[in-house]
Formats: C-alpha cells, structure tokens, sequence
C-alpha cells in the first residue's frame, strides 16, 4: 500500500515537473508576451519576468520592444525640376502595441520598409533639388508623417526618418560647381566694388579737407617720405607736389607790358635781311632784353652794355671759329 502511494505521489510530482516544464516561459525586459489561445487572442499580454501559459492549448509570442534601425534602399528618382538623383535614407521605429503588431499585419518590418521606399520615392518627385540638398530637416517630417499615419494601425510608431545621401549625375556636379564659382566670382567682384566706392568717397572727403588747409598736404608728403624710409631701402622715391609748381609760377613777377622780348631785339638785329636767313659771319649774338634796353647808342656789343651798366670792363670770350 505505502509502495504504490510512493508510485503515485512519484508520478504526480513527474508529471507536475513536465506540465511546469511545458507551461514556464521567461520574458525578457526588451520583450512583451502575447498569448493565443486556440488562435484566439488573449487580452492580457504578459509583462517581463516569470510566466505560465496552458501547454498544448496556448502559444506565446514574443514581440521586441526595442527601437529598430532599418536602412532604406536607395531610390533613384526624377525631381520636380528634372534632375535624377539616388536618395538613400534610415528609419527609426518601434513596437508600441505587440498584439495589433502580430494581429493586424503579416509582417510589421517587411510593411515599414516597403512603405519607407514608398514614401521616399513620393518625396523626391514633390521636392527639388535644392530642397533635397539644403532642406533636408523639413524633409525628413514629411517622411515621418508619411509614415507614421499607416504605421500607428500596425502598432508601431515611427521614432525618426533621415534621408542620409543624395547621389548626383557627375555632370551634374560639374555644373554646379561652375555655378558656385560663378556665384563667388560676382560676390567678390561686387565687394571690391563697393570697397572702391567707399575709398573713393573717404579720398574725395580728404580732399575736400585738405584744400581748406594746404599744409596739410605737405605734412602728408612728409609723412609719406617717413614711411617709405623706415623700410631700410637704398632708393628713396620723393614725390614733388604740383601744388608747389603752381606757387612758384605765381611768385614769379611777370614782364613789363612795354618790354621788349628776344623775338623784338631779333627782329631788329635781323632788319633788312630775310625772315629764315642765318645771321652773317661775326655778328654779335642776341642780346637779352634788360641789356638791350640798357645798351647806348654807337655801343653794339654785349660787353659794351655790360660795362656800361656796371662800370666794369669784360673781356669778350673768343670762339672756336678764331672770330
């Protein structure tokens, strides 16, 4: 009698170890469980941890919960403005309700990437090129929203999208980068421009200030003349001032309105001779206009007119020709 109570406690406990065996299942931290029963879903789905299901009667599944990276093939598609271009992109998702994960779609990551090529490919018709190259950010909201209206009936919600590059034809590339550098090109002609502009006004303003005050210019030459010589040069380069032309043509006087000119005093030693004619051997040069006017009657050399003025004999020079 105690033998087969042995026997029986012994099978019951054999047989409460394999219906523990076949009914214990762990979930991890990262995982939610589901429960179908018969096929039927379970409503409660099963937190981390230690849990029982009835065996052969109950399936559990499993459903991560982590965020997913997914890579978005690349598309290659023609822009709004006619350009083609290959857009490659990655999107960020996860599961926020396992049982109308497992319930409403076959299979939610095959569903999310195939409506992310989708959308991208919808994406890169409505935008330009410009807006794929510079405006990415607002891109990538359309994409999530995109996205995410058909993805939160499949329990799942879209966390982020990046398109990640944009692939250009190379003669593409080519133009625009003859574009840039055209665009460069202008700025820095337009910028030299307005810097001239700018020295043209500055100078005309110097100049205006420096006509009120002449000394102003010497004391600029004069600082120049200071700042080329602290370069330790051999050459040094003086600049004349005109203005200082133009006050020794006013400082000198002018000639009397009855003064004779050398034009006059030639005219009268060349009396009686032809315009062009050469004067004749031995006649004595032109004399300047003071000491023609100087000059005594019956005294008709230039050391005649010398002597007479200042009391002084000269001695006449004599020429090469023996004259």
């Amino acid at each position: 009698m105690i033998e087969e109570l042995l026997l029986a406690v012994g099978g019951a406990g054999a047989a409460a170890a394999v219906y523990a065996g076949a009914a214990a299942r762990v979930v991890k931290q990262y995982e939610r469980g589901v429960v179908f029963r018969f096929g039927r879903l379970r409503g409660r789905v099963r937190p981390p941890g230690f849990t029982l299901i009835v065996p052969f009667a109950d399936r559990l599944h499993k459903v991560n919960m982590q965020i997913v990276t997914m890579p978005v093939p690349a598309q290659e598609g023609i822009t709004r403005d006619n350009v083609t271009v290959r857009v490659d992109a990655v999107v960020y998702f996860k599961v926020v309700d396992p049982a109308d994960a497992l319930v409403r779609v076959e299979d939610y990551r095959f569903a999310v990437s195939q409506m992310a090529q989708t959308s991208l490919r919808s994406i890169i018709g409505k935008s330009d090129l410009d807006d794929l190259l510079s405006n990415r950010e607002q891109l990538n909201q359309g994409l999530e929203l995109m996205l995410d209206s058909p993805a939160m009936g499949w329990g799942v919600a879209i966390d982020r999208v990046e398109i990640k590059d944009v692939s250009l034809p190379e003669t593409m590339k080519r133009s625009m980068a003859r574009q840039a550098e055209a665009d460069r090109e202008r700025r820095a002609r337009v910028i030299n421009a307005d810097a001239e502009l700018q020295a043209s006004k500055k100078l005309a303003e110097a100049a205006a200030e420096m006509s009120a005050q002449p000394a102003a210019l010497q004391l600029r030459l004069l600082q120049t003349v200071v700042a080329v010589a602290a370069e330790k040069n051999s050459t040094l380069v003086l600049p004349f001032p005109v203005e200082l032309l133009r006050f020794l043509e006013r400082a000198t006087p002018e000639a009397p309105a009855g003064t004779d000119t050398g034009k006059g005093t030639n005219a009268r030693a060349g009396a009686g001779a032809d315009a062009g004619a050469d004067p004749a051997p031995g006649r004595p040069p032109e004399v300047p206009p003071l000491l023609d006017e100087a000059r005594p009657r019956g005294r008709a050399t230039p050391e005649d007119a010398i002597e007479d003025l200042t009391g002084t004999s000269v001695e006449p020079v004599p020429r090469e020709d023996g004259a």
